[in-house]
C-alpha cells in the first residue's frame, strides 16, 4: 500500500470523525425534542435503503449480500447496534455530547479486555496493564465518592461495553460472512427491529426538525460511505488512531452549541482513555509486525 493512500485514508477517517460528531450533534437536539426511538427509527430507515442500494449494485446482487453462514449471530449484532444506538443517543441528552463521548470512547479497551474470552485471542499483560489504566481515566471521569455520583454516568459505559460486543462479534462473523452480508444484516434487522419498537412512540414533527431528520439521514450515509471509502484505501491500523478526533470534534459541538463545559476531570480521564487506547492499538500493530 503506497503512502499516498495513507496520507488519503487518513484524510478520510478525519472527515468520517467530523460527519459522525456533527451527527451526534443533530441527534441530541432531535432526541431532546422527540422520542429515542423515533429518531432512531427514522435514520435506520434511510441507513436500510443505503445498505440495500449497495447490495443491490453489487456482483450477486441483495440474494448474495443476505445469504449467511451465521443468520442468528448476524440478526444478534443487528439488535446488539440498534440498542447501542438508542443507549448512545439517549446519553447524549442527559449527559451531553463531551462527557458520553469522554467515556464512551473507552470502547477498544474494552475490545482489547474482551477479545480474549470471545475471540481467543491472547492478550499479553502490557495491553491488560494499558486497559486498566484506561479505566482509571474513566473512573476519573466518573469521580466516584468524591461527589454526589450521578447513576446516567453509567449509561456512556454501558454503551461502549454494548459496541465493544457489537465489534468482537463483527470481527468473529467475519470468519464465516463477507463485509457485504454483515453490512446488509447490519442495516435491514436494525431497520426491522427498531420500526417494530420505534412506532408506538411516533410523535408529530414540527416541519424545521423535519430538515433536522434529513440531514440526520444524510450525515449518516455520508459517514459510512467515508467509512467504507477509508478502509478501502487505507489499512485499518494506519488510520484507526485518527478515530479519537471524534472526541475533539464531539466535545467542540457540545461546547460551542449547546453550552456545556469541559470539567477538567472530563479532559484529564478523556485524555488517559485516548492514550491507552492508543497504547493498545500499538501493541496490537507491533505484534502483527
Amino acid at each position: 500500500m503506497s503512502a499516498q493512500n495513507i496520507r488519503l485514508g487518513i484524510w478520510l477517517m478525519v472527515a468520517t470523525t467530523f460527519v459522525f460528531s456533527v451527527q451526534d450533534g443533530v441527534s441530541r437536539h432531535l432526541a431532546g425534542q422527540y422520542n429515542t426511538y423515533m429518531v432512531v427509527m427514522i435514520r435506520y430507515w434511510f441507513f436500510a435503503a443505503f445498505v440495500i442500494a449497495i447490495a443491490a449494485r453489487s456482483n450477486g446482487g441483495l440474494r448474495k449480500a443476505a445469504r449467511s453462514r451465521k443468520p442468528l449471530l448476524q440478526a444478534f449484532r443487528a439488535l446488539l447496534l440498534v440498542a447501542e444506538i438508542c443507549v448512545t443517543v439517549q446519553s447524549f441528552v442527559l449527559l451531553g455530547l463531551t462527557e458520553t463521548h469522554a467515556i464512551f470512547i473507552s470502547y477498544p479497551l474494552l475490545i482489547a479486555a474482551l477479545s480474549g474470552p470471545i475471540l481467543g485471542e491472547t492478550v499479553g499483560w502490557r495491553r491488560w496493564v494499558a486497559v486498566a489504566i484506561g479505566f482509571v481515566g474513566v473512573l476519573i471521569i466518573l469521580q466516584p465518592g468524591l461527589t454526589v455520583f450521578q447513576p446516567a454516568a453509567i449509561i456512556p459505559l454501558i454503551a461502549a461495553f454494548m459496541f465493544a460486543l457489537y465489534g468482537l462479534l463483527t470481527r468473529y462473523v467475519a470468519r464465516y460472512d463477507s463485509t457485504a452480508t454483515s453490512f446488509f444484516w447490519t442495516g435491514t434487522v436494525g431497520a426491522i427491529s427498531v420500526t417494530a419498537v420505534g412506532l408506538w412512540f411516533w410523535e408529530p414533527m414540527s416541519g424545521a426538525d423535519w430538515i433536522w431528520m434529513g440531514a440526520l439521514c444524510l450525515l449518516a450515509v455520508l459517514g459510512h460511505w467515508l467509512l467504507i471509502k477509508c478502509y478501502e484505501v487505507a489499512e485499518a491500523s494506519a488510520v484507526q488512531p485518527f478515530a479519537y478526533l471524534q472526541l475533539v470534534f464531539a466535545s467542540s459541538i457540545g461546547i460551542f452549541f449547546f453550552g456545556e463545559t469541559l470539567r477538567w476531570n472530563v479532559a484529564l480521564g478523556g485524555a488517559v482513555v485516548v492514550l491507552a487506547g492508543l497504547f493498545t492499538l500499538w501493541r496490537s500493530r507491533t505484534k502483527l509486525a
